[in-house]
């Protein structure tokens, strides 16, 4: 599966990249997401060029945006960064709206191939099982630290699942759909959501 010294190199580099960031409730290194999205990615069947992609899925957004990209494609490849590419919602810093972000995002994800499709998901269920976990220890506090505070977070967790689920099936798309509705269950519903986008 993974015969080159790409994903080593991607490793290092994703490593590198993130090596200041850490993950906004736990306060782990960012790399310990980056790794888990991984595994899930290879979990699910996922090729040297999707595990790749996974490692750097969030390089172009946090960090470096354009430049990075620029970098990704010379290092690893036209494909890696078009699935990169495929999971960033922007590139600009300051980021836009969150909203306005996530639509859009949402919007690409419709017409998106398989490998995109397969890191989001993988992304997002990482996500989710992180987020309850952090629910758990925390409580209700853990929305001061997101954007869209609860019903935008799980407005748009839902929203992924459905755009997700409009396409080719794939098994992922199973465990995210368990992961959001146990997310929903543990915070108490779907009161307060919001509209579709």
């Amino acid at each position: 599966m993974l015969q080159s010294n790409r994903f080593c190199d991607a490793l290092v580099y994703a490593a590198t990249l993130h090596a200041d960031q850490r993950r906004k409730l736990s306060g782990a290194p960012y790399v310990s997401h980056l790794l888990r999205v991984t595994g899930i990615v290879l979990e699910f069947g996922g090729d040297e060029d999707e595990a790749i992609a996974a490692l750097l899925h969030d390089a172009v957004e946090d960090q470096g945006g354009a430049s990075t990209r620029t970098d990704i494609q010379s290092r690893f490849g036209d494909r890696v960064a078009a699935i990169v590419d495929g999971c960033s919602d922007t590139d600009r810093q300051p980021k836009p709206p969150w909203r306005a972000r996530k639509k859009a995002a949402l919007k690409r994800l419709r017409k998106s191939d398989p490998s995109v499709r397969l890191v989001v998901a993988a992304d997002k269920l990482d996500n989710a099982l992180s987020l309850a976990a952090d629910y758990r220890r925390r409580g209700p506090e853990v929305w001061n630290l997101f954007r869209g505070g609860r019903d935008g977070t799980l407005w748009y967790y839902r929203s992924v699942v459905e755009v997700l689920g409009q396409r080719e099936p794939q098994r992922i798309l199973d465990e995210l759909r368990r992961a959001v509705v146990e997310l929903e269950r543990l915070v108490g519903g779907q009161e307060g959501e919001q509209p579709g986008c």
